[in-house]
């Protein structure tokens, strides 16, 4: 057999990724390549493509712009936005997942008594030691962790969270409270604060609420605290001696009696909470509130909730064992049954329906429920929650997912933004390209018109328009008319590019061939020198998708682009305008503020870098 059959076969070389080419030409360029290598590259596309990927800072600036690209036209198909979701317990809260951190030290000594705020908690172990964590920052000068130096010294036995305050019992009846006190909810009544400090009340529950406070003696009395009006704070005589329990919505109370039937103990009150259903004489076990609706829970484990449904609040669903505990959050209730299993209905926003497995497989003991948060305590003495445990971004001031409006508000900029230049591309590329191939009069007509398009003043029409006509159509609508407004008043500065260029390419020999054989002018045009000159437009009309973002923007920061609550990257930073919110609250602006900067700077970094690579002077050698 010859030398040549005995030879192995030839290998085909294996095709490297494009990815992989990708950046190795960008990072690692070749530093010298042969007559025969650089020879294949001089095409003009593929020597475009080398000049501009050679300039690592261009290649790094497409894939920042693509990554956020990316994020905001893939990321709303799993982000949730309600256009008409807003809570005022979810206000400005901080970025972070820290919301239900409780401390480990809380376990230690064995759990005694937790209770849930709005985006924080409060929690005491059975030496009497008080714990607080999640959100605790009410404001620049109130902070809830900050836990008064007597709390601390006392032996805690319960506690209380309420919207921005604390309320905390010791073993001797004395109560403290620490937090927020502009309407008064940590001020005591006369009676109590005459004998709190000397333990002549025995006092064993303690509530509190959105605006107001409660408290619950040995001997059945209730007193009550905070702010008068807002919510009715009279309690009538004829049960005084004879509540063994109560229940605090956000503006209102129901007592339960010692003989198991649920009451109203206002005097003038006349909400839904207060109209109690009937069959709740007697036969009630237990009583728990959400924020607008109360569930009461009988001796047979069956529940009834009334109030304001607006969540679901009432729609009960199947146990599969009789019911012992029942425990309300904002817009959910959980109970817990005799086999250990948990249920929970009403609103599962943030998952606060959904409890863990450790929660189902473990034995547990008692369960606290508050807001968005759930804490089980198991028979072992650990926590288990599930819940809401805060907002990558955080929050606004209306208490929206700031990363959700900054997803959605994103694909809404970048659209407006790349309608608008394919808008005026296509009205400057066709007036240039006809001014600059006919000249005379045709010429003198179109500039003239450019002119008068590029005397306007743009924000002050745009601003007029928008107002004068905005009002008067949708959401949608408003959209599109942004998007011809800013495509329709930014054509001359491409009108203008596309004539210059057309000027120098009509005198070339394809042309004046074309003409020879006949091609219409039409096809000469928009065939054979239009495509000879996108590459010198492709830069312009880069820059002008980022100026065009910019300028949807500030309409919006101004008011006059996309109304709210639809987001845009512009009326998110209208937050920006005030103070208050710069100083204390920066995640509403600077997140935002960030990725728009990037997205605007990555454009002209990338158009900068598309300049440099079709520059002729810079592809000599």
């Amino acid at each position: 057999m010859s030398e040549k059959n005995n030879a192995a076969p030839k290998q085909p070389k294996k095709k490297e990724f494009f990815l992989f080419r990708w950046i190795k030409r960008a990072f690692f360029p070749n530093r010298e390549l042969d007559i025969y290598a650089e020879e294949q590259l001089q095409s003009p596309v593929r020597l475009v493509i080398r000049n501009f990927f050679s300039k690592p800072l261009s290649v790094i600036s497409l894939c920042l712009l693509i990554l956020i690209a990316l994020l905001v036209f893939i990321a709303p198909n799993f982000v949730i936005l309600d256009l008409g979701e807003q809570d005022s317990t979810l206000m400005n809260i901080s970025p972070g997942f820290s919301i239900m951190n409780y401390p480990r030290a809380l376990e230690k000594n064995g759990i005694a008594d937790i209770s849930v705020g709005n985006n924080y908690a409060v929690g005491v172990d059975k030496a009497g030691h008080v714990y607080a964590w999640g959100k605790t920052r009410v404001s620049s000068v109130i902070n809830l962790s900050d836990i008064p130096e007597e709390v601390l010294n006392a032996k805690i036995v319960k506690v209380s969270a309420g919207s921005d305050f604390i309320l905390a019992l010791d073993e001797r009846g004395t109560v403290y409270g620490w937090g927020n006190n502009r309407l008064r909810q940590l001020v005591l009544p006369d009676e109590i604060d005459s004998n709190n400090r000397m333990h002549e009340f025995g006092i064993k529950e303690i509530h509190a609420s959105d605006q107001f406070s409660a408290a619950l003696t040995d001997d059945g009395r209730v007193f009550l605290w905070g702010n008068g009006n807002f919510v009715d704070l009279s309690f009538r005589e004829e049960f005084s001696g004879h509540v063994k329990s109560l229940a605090l919505t956000n503006s209102a109370y129901v007592i339960l009696t010692d003989d198991g039937a649920v009451k109203c103990a206002n005097d003038h009150a006349s909400t839904t909470i207060t109209k109690i259903p009937e069959g709740l004489e007697s036969g009630v076990v237990s009583i728990t509130a959400s924020s607008n609706c109360v569930a009461a829970l009988k001796e047979d484990g069956s529940i009834v909730v009334w109030g304001a449904y607006t969540k679901g609040e009432d729609k009960i669903p199947e146990f599969s064992s009789k019911v012992v505990e029942i425990e309300g959050g904002r817009y959910h209730f959980v109970a817990r049954c005799e086999d250990g299993s948990i249920v929970g209905w009403g609103s599962n926003r943030y998952n606060q329906l959904d409890a863990p497995k450790a929660a189902v497989t473990q034995k547990i003991d008692r369960i606290f429920s508050g807001s968005f948060q759930n804490y089980a305590l198991t028979e072992s003495g650990k926590l288990v929650t599930w819940g809401l445990k805060g907002f990558l971004l955080g929050t606004d001031t209306l208490g929206r997912d700031i990363f959700a409006r900054l997803v959605n508000g994103g694909k809404m900029t970048m659209t407006i933004g790349a309608i608008a230049v394919i808008i005026e591309t296509i009205i400057g590329i066709i007036l240039g390209g006809i001014a600059g191939y006919f000249g005379g009069v045709v010429d003198m007509v179109i500039m003239r018109i450019a002119e008068v398009v590029s005397s306007m003043p743009f924000i002050p029409f745009a601003m007029i328009l928008s107002a004068v006509i905005g009002t008067r159509i949708s959401v949608e609508q408003r959209m599109y008319l942004i998007m011809i407004i800013l495509g329709i008043l930014s054509w001359p500065g491409i009108c203008r590019l596309v004539r210059a260029q057309m000027f120098a390419q009509r005198e070339m020999e394809y042309v004046v061939a074309a003409k020879a054989l006949g091609v219409k002018e039409s096809k000469i045009i928009f065939g054979h020198i239009i495509p000879n000159v996108m590459s010198v437009c492709l830069v312009t009309v880069t820059l002008a998708f980022g100026t065009a973002m910019l300028t949807e923007s500030t309409l919006s920061y101004l008011g006059f682009g996309v109304p709210l609550p639809t987001p845009t990257w512009g009326n998110m930073l209208s937050n920006a305008k005030n103070s208050i919110v710069i100083q204390n609250y920066w995640w509403n602006w600077l997140f935002v503020g960030a990725v728009f900067g990037i997205a605007c700077i990555c454009i002209n970094l990338i158009g900068d870098g598309l300049r440099d690579a079709l520059d002729p002077k810079a592809n000599g050698r």
